[in-house]
Parts: structure tokens; sequence; C-alpha cells
């Protein structure tokens, strides 16, 4: 946040998530925003679908129509205008096609695409058709892309089971897809790689690790990773730096997760506040 000495007015970052609504409140549009005012970045959406789902399961989900996710996105970019932007649950062909025009047509920067394609346990989430449009339109468009272990296995074409396989797939999906940087997230790992992510940007392989938080309430959390990074490049952060600040933030959420409904609830996303009570 910088201060324009002539007005004394302070400059407010904006970022815009393009994704799904989560009636339960731990992913999607809620998660989003809320990572961004913790990082004082004023957050803007365009809803792509509603979902009536909780804790414990999604029960339903219902498409917007392509001509009202356009018109939130354009609303938006032409009058307020974002320093960066995100995508999550883009549901269809036909949305996730809308999106990548609209961020080519009006020059969205700084865009992280969390490819949200399958869960955290393997379940297929959009089908074959958005699959490949996704990966043709769209994340060619990206500054970095988030992949869990599956979505970046169906990326890649390779099995992933390793910290090695991880690495590989990162380069491969870099090479192939044309994104600046990959980030391939290990939270569908199991034991020592359970959290541990894999970042590469044609020059740079590393290996970032954080201590494992144990618990079972870690819904939103890709969404959370995502939303940081986006936040943290609105504040002028480069790439690099936002994805560790993003992942440390992640961590420390995991932390002060919150034990409510009767599944997996959310992460503490204002954990200062939580601390208080």
């Amino acid at each position: 946040m910088t201060t324009n000495k002539k007005t004394n007015q302070k400059f407010i970052p904006v970022a815009l998530t393009i994704a799904g609504s989560d009636s339960g409140g731990g992913a999607g549009i809620q998660t989003d925003l809320r990572t961004f005012a913790f990082h004082c970045v004023h957050g803007t959406s365009a809803i792509t679908c509603i979902t009536a789902q909780n804790t414990l399961d999604v029960i339903r989900v219902d498409a917007m129509p392509s001509e009202a996710v356009i018109a939130q996105i354009r609303a938006v970019v032409e009058d307020i205008g974002v320093q960066a932007a995100k995508t999550g649950m883009l549901l269809n062909q036909e949305i996730i096609s809308t999106v990548a025009q609209e961020v080519r047509t009006l020059q969205i920067n700084n865009l992280v695409v969390d490819p949200v394609m399958v869960s955290r346990t393997g379940a297929q989430l959009i089908d074959d058709d958005a699959v490949k449009t996704l990966r043709d339109e769209l994340i060619p468009q990206a500054a970095i892309i988030t992949p869990n272990r599956y979505e970046a296995q169906i990326l890649s074409g390779l099995e992933i089971v390793s910290l090695e396989d991880m690495q590989i797939a990162a380069e491969i999906i870099h090479k192939n897809l044309g994104t600046k940087a990959v980030l391939v997230k290990g939270g569908g790992m199991s034991g020592e790689l359970r959290g541990v992510d894999v970042w590469f940007d044609g020059e740079r392989l590393e290996v970032l690790r954080t201590k494992q938080v144990e618990t079972k309430n870690t819904h939103g959390t890709g969404c959370t990773l995502s939303a940081a990074i986006t936040a943290n490049l609105a504040l002028g952060k480069d790439l690099w730096n936002a994805v560790q600040e993003a992942k440390e933030y992640v961590t420390t959420a995991l932390t002060y997760s919150l034990d409510i409904g009767k599944g997996s609830g959310p992460v503490g996303h204002f954990f200062p506040l939580l601390e208080k009570r």
C-alpha cells in the first residue's frame, strides 16, 4: 500500500478471483476474499458457479451463464482495475474458454491459475474437453499454475509417486504449457511428502518444505494458497517471494484451522484474531 503525497490518499492494490461460491464458506470465492483481506488487498470477484456444500459434501452445483461471467469480469476490470487475478473452479468448457478470452482481451496480468480439475482424493471434477480447453487456452496465459498431485499427473502425463516425479512433472508442464512458473503441490502425497511443493520457472528447481500440521480441517487449502500468491503479486512482490510467503501463510492458517461442522473444516484465515480469543 502506497500513499499519494499530493492527495494524501492511499493506493489500495486490487485482486480479482474468478471462481465458484462455496455456501459453507470453506473454499472458493469466500476463502479467496478472506485471504485478500488478510493481506490488505481489496478483493473483487466473478462467480462462475454456485455450490450448495458444507464440511461433508457438495450437494449441488449450478453454473453461471457465460454472459454473466463476462459481465462480472468487465465490470471490475474496466472501472476498478486489478493488479493480479486468480482462477479457481471454472466448471465447464464454455466458462473456461470465456474466461481465457476475457483474460486475453482485457490484458489481465499476474494471473494465477489454480487448475481445479481433480480433487485431492483423485476424483475428476471437470470433463476431458474442459481439461483440454484449460490446458490449451488458459494455462499459457498464467504467471503461475498450482496443480495438486493428480492435476499435475494429467498435465504432465506422468504418474507421480515420489519427489523426483514431482520435479520431472513440474519441468514437463513448464516446457509444454507455456506458463512462467509451476508449483506442483504435495498436499495429495503421503508420508514425508505431504505438504512438500515443487517450484520450477525454467531455471530454478526448488523444493519448498514447511512443518506438517496435523489436522483434519484442511478444506480450502488449495484456494487459500493460490489466493495468497495472488494477493502478494498484487502487492508488487515477485513470483518466487509471493509463493514463499503464501506457503508460510497457509501453514500458519492450518495451525489455527476451524473445527466446525461434522467433516473437514476450513483453515483459520484470520489467525491473529483467533490468537486473541
